[in-house]
C-alpha cells in the first residue's frame, strides 16, 4: 500500500468504461484513471451483452495506475451500470456474458414479473434478465449460483461475499416472489444495506489489483444512485444531468408524485424520492458520431469546439438521439436515431451542433411533464464527460432555460462511491454530511435569453418528429429484426 494521506478507492465500472478515482475526506480527487472495453451490441435482435472477464482487465489496469500514486487506501467501493444481470458461480466467475442495461431483449421478461410479483421498475432489478437467460440459455442459468448487478459481482471478486444491495427506501423481490413467479429464487443472493462494508479485501483479489489486502470494501449500489450522491443531491428541486453514455434527468422530491412517462422512486436518502428519466445514448452519440461517422479525423473534443461556433438551431437541423432505442419519455426499444433538415450546407460541425442540442432537448422532452406537475428545478447539476464541455453546458443551460452548475469532481458516480466508502470507515456521520462536505460547486452556466425563441422552436420540432417518422421507422427496423 502506498504511504500518504488516506483516500477512498473509488470504482466505476459503467457500459463503455471502467473508470477509478482516488478520493480524500474532504472530496478532492487526487488521482484517476480509466480503460474502455467492447460492448456486444445488435440492434436487430436487441442483444446487448459484456465480458465480465474484459471489466475486471480494466479495473486491474485502473488500480495499477493508481496504485502508483503517493496515498494510503483506506477503503474501496464500487458502483456500476445496471440493472445488468452477471450470472456467477460460486467462485464469482460469470457462468456467460452480462446482459446489460440496454438489452431490449428483456422487456417482455420485465411485464411478465410485473404481473407476476407487482414489483415495477427498480424493485425488478435484474430479474428480467434473469428470467429471459433461464429460458433461453438454460444450461448457463444451471450453472449460476449466484444472479448479481454489475457492482456486486465487483464486490464478490473484491471480497468473495455475494450480497444484493438495497438503498435507503428500496424495495427488493424477495425469494418467495421470484419463486413464485417461475425464477430459480436460491440464485439470489442475501441483502445488505449499500454504503455497509461488505468484507475485506481478498489477497488473490489484492494481487490482480495490485494493491494491498484485507482493505474494507463498501457495498456498492448503481451508478445512477451513486451520482445523485455525487452530484451534491439533497434537498427537493436540486437536480441531475447524468451526462454519461445514456444521459439521464432526474430531481428530488419530498414526497411520491404521479407523472405520466417519468420515472418516479425512493431517492438513496431517507425521506426523498427520484422524478425523472434515464435515457439510452444520448451521452453516448457524440461519440459515435466522431469515430464511426467522421472516422477519427477529429475528436469529439475538437468537434465540441467548432459546433460552438455553429449558431443555436444548427441552421435547421436536427438530431433524435435514439441510437440504440429510447427509455424515456417516449419508452420505445425499436425508436432510431435520425438527422432531420439536413442540407448541402452542412457540415460536421453542424452535425456535431445537432447532436448536442438533441441530448438537450432530449432532456427538457423529460423535464417537461415533471414542471407541468408543479415540481420545481432549481438547477440542474452537470456531471459525466459531457460537463467538462462549457460550450455543451452552455446550451443545455439555455436549451432548458435553467442554470446548470458544473461540480468540482464531474466523475460523479465516483464521487457517490467515495462518498459511501467514507461513511463506512467513519469519516463522515452519515450519507447527507458526506455529501455536504465532499461536493463542491466548481461554476455555473445561466441561460442566455436571446436564445430562448430559436430554442422553443426547436423543442416543438424535436417533439414533432418521432410521432411523425415512428411508424416508417418500425417498418424499417422490421426488415432486419428476427421474429422472436
Amino acid at each position: 500500500m502506498n504511504a500518504g494521506e488516506s483516500v477512498v478507492l473509488a470504482l466505476d465500472i459503467g457500459t463503455s468504461e471502467a473508470k477509478g478515482g482516488l478520493i480524500t475526506a474532504d472530496g478532492r480527487m487526487v488521482a484517476t484513471a480509466r480503460l474502455g472495453y467492447s460492448i456486444d451490441f445488435d440492434p436487430a435482435s436487441g442483444r446487448s451483452e459484456q465480458d465480465p472477464g474484459e471489466w475486471w482487465r480494466a479495473v486491474s489496469t485502473v488500480t495499477h495506475e493508481l496504485a502508483k500514486a503517493p496515498f494510503s487506501i483506506a477503503a474501496i467501493c464500487c458502483v456500476g451500470q445496471g440493472p445488468t444481470l452477471v450470472c456467477v458461480d460460486p467462485t464469482g466467475e460469470a457462468t456467460r456474458p452480462a446482459v446489460t442495461w440496454m438489452d431490449s431483449r428483456v422487456s417482455g421478461e420485465a411485464e411478465t414479473l410485473e404481473a407476476a410479483t407487482g414489483a415495477i421498475g427498480w424493485a425488478l432489478g435484474n430479474l428480467p434478465a434473469a428470467r429471459w437467460v433461464e429460458r433461453h440459455d438454460p444450461e448457463a442459468a444451471s450453472r449460476a449460483f449466484w444472479y448479481l448487478n454489475t457492482w456486486e459481482w465487483a464486490a464478490m471478486r473484491l471480497t468473495g461475499v455475494a450480497a444484493r444491495t438495497r438503498s435507503p427506501g428500496q424495495e427488493l423481490v424477495d425469494a418467495d416472489d421470484a419463486a413464485a413467479a417461475g425464477l430459480a429464487a436460491e440464485r439470489l443472493a442475501p441483502v445488505i444495506a449499500a454504503g455497509s462494508v461488505l468484507g475485506r479485501l481478498s489477497a488473490p483479489a489484492a494481487a490482480d489489483l495490485g494493491i494491498a489486502p484485507e482493505i474494507p470494501v463498501s457495498a456498492g449500489t448503481v451508478d445512477s444512485f451513486a451520482s445523485f450522491h455525487g452530484a451534491g443531491l439533497v434537498d427537493p428541486g436540486e437536480a441531475i444531468d447524468t451526462g454519461g453514455t445514456s444521459g439521464g434527468l432526474a430531481v428530488y422530491w419530498d414526497s411520491e408524485v404521479a407523472i405520466p412517462n417519468a420515472w418516479v422512486a425512493p431517492a438513496p436518502l431517507p425521506g426523498r424520492w427520484i422524478v425523472g428519466g434515464a435515457m439510452t445514448s444520448t451521452g453516448k452519440a457524440l461519440d459515435w458520431f466522431a469515430t464511426d461517422v467522421v472516422g477519427g479525423v477529429e475528436s469529439a473534443t475538437s468537434l465540441i469546439d467548432a459546433a460552438a461556433r455553429i449558431e443555436p438551431g444548427a441552421e435547421g437541423l436536427v438530431f433524435l438521439p435514439y441510437l440504440a432505442g429510447e427509455r424515456s419519455p417516449i419508452w420505445d426499444p425499436h425508436a432510431r436515431g435520425a438527422f432531420v433538415g439536413l442540407t448541402l450546407g452542412h457540415r460536421a460541425p453542424h452535425m456535431a451542433r445537432a447532436i448536442m442540442e438533441g441530448a438537450a432537448l432530449a432532456l427538457r422532452h423529460v423535464a417537461t411533464p415533471i414542471l407541468a406537475a408543479g415540481l420545481r428545478i432549481d438547477e440542474l447539476r452537470a456531471t459525466g464527460g459531457t460537463a467538462s464541455h462549457d460550450a455543451w453546458n452552455q446550451i443545455k443551460a439555455d436549451v432548458l432555460g435553467l442554470r446548470v452548475a458544473v461540480p468540482e469532481v464531474r466523475e460523479a458516480a465516483l464521487m457517490g462511491a467515495a462518498i459511501m466508502g467514507a461513511v463506512g470507515l467513519g469519516w463522515h456521520p452519515d450519507t447527507v454530511a458526506a455529501i455536504r462536505s465532499m461536493v463542491r460547486i466548481d461554476h455555473r452556466c445561466d441561460p442566455i435569453p436571446a436564445n430562448r425563441a430559436t430554442y422553443d422552436a426547436l423543442f416543438d420540432a424535436y417533439t414533432a418528429i418521432w410521432p411523425a417518422v415512428a411508424p416508417t421507422v418500425h417498418r424499417l427496423g422490421s426488415l432486419g429484426r428476427p421474429d422472436d
